[in-house]
């Protein structure tokens, strides 16, 4: 299930055509597609020919690793842009690696804005992070009814559907300034998206430090996300 996606992916990436990577690989081009769809199953050692073709391990070619070098992420692996005083990580291991896995991610996302160069765009992100943040840290302190509920301004009967309208609305201002509009009247609008341009290798040679965390991310969020199906 994976495979299909990945080798897709990874010849799409390269800009090879699935005629060019068929030649390459030994292979009719209509096994290639079969194999591209999920239609038939390879063996392992067209696997591992696939590996060396794009320079990839086979972990990572099955889905059972996200980083392209097959490297299983632990906590004490990942860098920590935190800089926690004596190298120690405080608390179990689940939340600091969850921990550093968005930490490290939002410094690829936010160098990606950067690059942009619009103001609206990292308002709009920015609000909707932050306003999923407060959703998140209103839940839990609420959780506890001892707490004084006179922190927030915003009524407790409403502040729910209030901030998913809030995130909704930021949301769909960052889709309208990345299709070059301008919903705030602030003077955004992305002009070249080719400035958004990557692929999992630029990614990996761009952000050697934080790649594997976005990329566990995306697994992490796509494998939540199927569970809904």
């Amino acid at each position: 299930m994976e495979f299909n996606r990945i080798i897709t992916l990874l010849r799409k990436e390269r800009g090879i055509t699935q005629k060019q990577a068929a030649e390459d690989l030994g292979i009719s081009q209509a096994l290639l597609s079969h194999y591209e769809k999920g239609i038939r199953e390879c063996g392992l050692e067209f696997v591992v020919r696939v590996a060396d073709y794009y320079g990839v391990s086979c972990d990572y070619l099955l889905g059972r690793s996200a980083d392209r070098n097959g490297m299983m992420l632990t906590a004490d692996e990942l860098p920590n842009p935190d800089s926690m005083k004596d190298g120690i990580y405080r608390g179990s291991v689940l939340p600091t690696m969850n921990k550093k896995l968005i930490s490290n991610s939002l410094n690829i996302l936010y160098a990606k804005i950067a690059a942009c160069q619009d103001k609206g765009l990292v308002t709009e992100v920015s609000a909707y992070l932050m306003l999923a943040v407060y959703k998140v840290f209103r839940m839990l302190y609420s959780a506890e009814l001892r707490n004084a509920a006179s922190m927030f301004g915003v009524s407790k009967n409403v502040w729910s559907g209030y901030s998913d309208a809030a995130m909704r609305q930021a949301e769909a201002n960052v889709q309208a300034i990345l299709a070059g509009e301008d919903p705030t009247g602030s003077g955004s609008g992305l002009k070249d998206t080719a400035l958004l341009a990557m692929t999992t290798e630029s990614l990996s040679k761009e952000y050697p430090l934080y790649a594997s965390s976005l990329l566990n991310l995306v697994k992490s969020s796509e494998t939540r996300i199927e569970k809904l199906k």
